[in-house]
């Protein structure tokens, strides 16, 4: 029942010289991962990845089942410039190609950032071995061997054994009936305040725009701080019970975020396109954690209900945006108020946008600790100030484009 897939230890992090990835982490890994890249980079028909480093280059490509690295950009199909600090993390899986876009660390210089972020799980199979996922690769079973019914919802009393299964298999998880109205009504009330004192400066909050220009507070950070109503209701044995359920030791964080969804909104982080949580990097020292939502609000197809795609955890694929050649079939969770949603952090999910009626939801998970052996390595990356600064990240990444390509970064299609 495990969903543990982490292969990694933050202990062995390294600050690799450009050379030394140049030189030999690259050669090593295609002497060990490389037909498997190549298959990946095939099958996706990615062009070749051009990697200039403080004025070094190489490409990468596949030809004739065996993935090559040859000196130079010149022929490469989509070119990028960052630093040898940048592509340390790479090649570590420390940050991915859309957390080194997010984090103002890369710059497209010849093709489009989606054929950048289209790398990704190549370069995941080439550096961690991990096979790029293939029509077919993922099928579902319940615990007798027969198809899984992935309509299938729970309550906290119906079997562990039964729920944990299907979390291994599909991913997420729907619980009904968790907490009561008056519980959410309280939490609910503690995010109306501070989304009604937030400021678009405060590094407490996220903003996005509707169609007008106007800004508005969607997101409040480190609400786990300001809510005793939340605090009061993830201690209660009705939602701790989740951490245990895998036995895989996932403690709660102690953390959470109060989100609204307002109509509207055409630009920002409110309504989030697919992706996954390690979308930004370190799935091999961190997945899977479970993230859960907590339903404020109902959610249902027209007020912003929660979209996943099962088995998605269980495959190499995209992990910001859906990967047009993905087979497996995307499901809406439709919530009442009480419920919770349950989904490993590297399933890819979303944010349907609401058309009629706005929604209000808290996340707050749990996460594993640290693999025998391992410490926990605080990244800046990813410290306080780093989240508030999430806000503006769709700037960045249009920023990270090349201007020259026709192609440009498919959310500026949104404005």
């Amino acid at each position: 029942m495990s969903v543990d897939c982490r292969t990694r230890l933050q202990k062995d992090i390294q600050a690799l010289a450009r050379d030394a990835v140049f030189d030999a982490v690259i050669p090593d890994a295609i002497a060990v991962h490389g037909a498997l890249a190549a298959r990946g980079v095939t099958y996706q028909q990615l062009p070749s990845l051009g990697l200039d480093v403080d004025g070094r280059g190489v490409t990468l490509g596949a030809a004739d089942g065996a993935l090559y690295v040859r000196s130079g950009t010149d022929t490469a199909g989509v070119v990028v410039e960052l630093a040898a600090d940048a592509l340390s993390d790479l090649v570590q899986d420390v940050q991915s190609t859309m957390g080194l876009a997010m984090t103002s660390r890369v710059r497209i210089a010849a093709g489009a950032i989606n054929d950048w972020i289209g790398w990704e799980p190549a370069l995941r199979a080439l550096f961690d071995g991990r096979k790029v996922h293939e029509t077919g690769d993922v099928t579902f079973t319940d615990l007798d061997g027969g198809p899984l019914d992935l309509s299938r919802t729970f309550t906290v009393d119906d079997d562990r054994e039964e729920m944990a299964h299907f979390l291994a298999q599909a991913g997420f998880l729907h619980l009904r009936q968790v907490f009561d109205r008056s519980v959410m009504d309280a939490i609910g009330a503690d995010i109306d305040e501070c989304i009604g004192r937030a400021t678009p400066d405060d590094g407490e909050s996220w903003w996005a725009e509707d169609a007008t220009g106007t800004a508005q507070a969607v997101r409040v950070l480190f609400f786990y701080e300001k809510s005793a109503a939340l605090r009061e209701a993830v201690a209660d044995e009705r939602y701790q019970w989740i951490g245990d359920l895998t036995g895989d030791g996932h403690q709660h964080k102690g953390g959470g975020e109060g989100l609204v969804k307002p109509l509207g909104i055409v630009r920002g982080l409110s309504d989030l396109p697919w992706h996954k949580d390690c979308g930004q990097g370190k799935h091999a020292y961190m997945c899977s954690a479970l993230t859960c939502g907590i339903s404020i609000t109902g959610a249902d197809r027209v007020s912003g209900a929660l979209g996943v795609i099962p088995g998605s955890h269980r495959a190499n694929t995209m992990a910001t945006g859906r990967d047009p050649n993905l087979d497996l079939v995307p499901r809406t969770l439709e919530t009442e108020t009480g419920d919770v949603t349950v989904h490993c952090s590297d399933t890819l999910h979303r944010a349907h946008p609401p058309v009629e009626r706005p929604r209000k939801v808290v996340y707050s998970g749990f996460g594993l600790a640290p693999l025998p052996g391992d410490e926990a390595i605080a990244d800046p990356r990813y410290s306080r100030d780093a989240r508030a600064d999430l806000s503006s990240v769709q700037d960045r990444i249009e920023a990270a484009d090349n201007p020259d390509d026709p192609r440009r970064y498919q959310a500026r299609r949104r404005r």
